[in-house]
């Protein structure tokens, strides 16, 4: 190996970014997607256990309503509403609105504010009325 440094110039990395938030909700908004994924899988279960009959309907309810179950579609739940109001984020966006970084960064907080709240919510009326 030579110790003579190479003239090509350096690759951005990691390093020299200031994480932000924007860029953690970017992170967060791939992240739900992929377990939207996972998460339609035991949607696609649980229904097709319903058309299935009353013994594999029961086993099916039986694990949703478990405390893993139940976490499961907590987790479901806010990865949906959290990747929808990523989604609206971006559409705005898309737009031509709200575009500076001080409204980006504001719009980023209440992404995740905002998710964290609705699924709170959601979740207290599934308690209360449900």
């Amino acid at each position: 190996m030579s110790d003579v440094k190479s003239a090509r110039p350096l690759s951005p990395h990691i390093s020299i970014y200031r994480f932000r938030p924007t860029m953690a909700m970017s992170i967060v908004h791939r992240i739900t997607g992929g377990a939207l994924y996972v998460g339609t899988l035991f949607l696609v279960w649980w229904l097709v256990a319903a058309a299935g009959g009353p013994d594999s309907f029961a086993a099916a309810s039986g694990f949703f309503g478990s405390f893993l179950g139940k976490l499961i579609l907590f987790g479901y739940s806010w990865a949906l509403i959290h990747h929808m109001l990523g989604g609206i984020r971006h559409f705005v966006w898309d737009m031509g609105h709200a575009d500076s970084r001080e409204t980006s960064t504001k719009l980023a907080v209440a992404t995740l504010i905002g998710s964290v709240a609705l699924t709170v919510l959601l979740w207290l009326g599934i308690l209360i009325f449900g």
